[in-house]
């Protein structure tokens, strides 16, 4: 990916706490690896995707051409999320039958939150493990974690670099 917004990959992972399952989606920018938009919730539902495809549309307007990657799962593939995609002309592209490799990013940044954090836990409730993801993704993730793929910055870095690049051709 040569600049932000051209590609978007979105996921679903899940996070135990006492109280039961705590489910994750997520909408990365695949330029950066930042995490755009995500929502959770005790239920796997289209309102969790669509909560965090509005979120990722509001963090970053998508431009013209963009491409929305996502599995097969019936939250993605549903109406009312294929309609958004649609109303923002985003090109919808979903991975081939039981192929978690065709989404490997987003799947990648599941397993390092839970590497990195859930794994680390023991959640009470799940009003703990949201404070603790959305602290993880706002405070370390997007800021500071580095990826080599991006040269060693964190997401916000190297969307910093690219507008300053930008700015001294123009």
């Amino acid at each position: 990916m040569d600049k932000p917004g051209a590609v978007w990959v979105s996921d679903i992972t899940y996070v135990w706490t006492k109280e039961g399952w705590l489910y994750l989606a997520t909408v990365m920018d695949l330029f950066s690896r930042r995490i755009i938009g995500w929502e959770m919730s005790h239920r796997m539902t289209k309102e969790l995707t669509i909560t965090a495809l509005k979120r990722a549309i509001n963090q970053q307007l998508p431009n013209e051409g963009l491409i929305h990657h996502s599995d097969r799962g019936s939250q993605y593939a549903v109406t009312d999320y294929q309609a958004i995609l649609q109303d923002y002309k985003i090109t919808t592209s979903m991975s081939r039958k039981g192929n978690c490799y065709d989404n490997a990013c987003i799947e990648s940044f599941h397993s390092i939150i839970k590497k990195e954090l859930i794994f680390h836990e023991k959640f009470q409730t799940r009003a703990e493990a949201k404070r603790s993801i959305f602290a993880y993704i706002m405070t370390f993730y997007n800021f500071k974690r580095i990826h080599s793929v991006i040269d060693y910055m964190s997401p916000l870095q190297y969307e910093k670099m690219y507008i300053q690049r930008l700015k001294s051709t123009a």
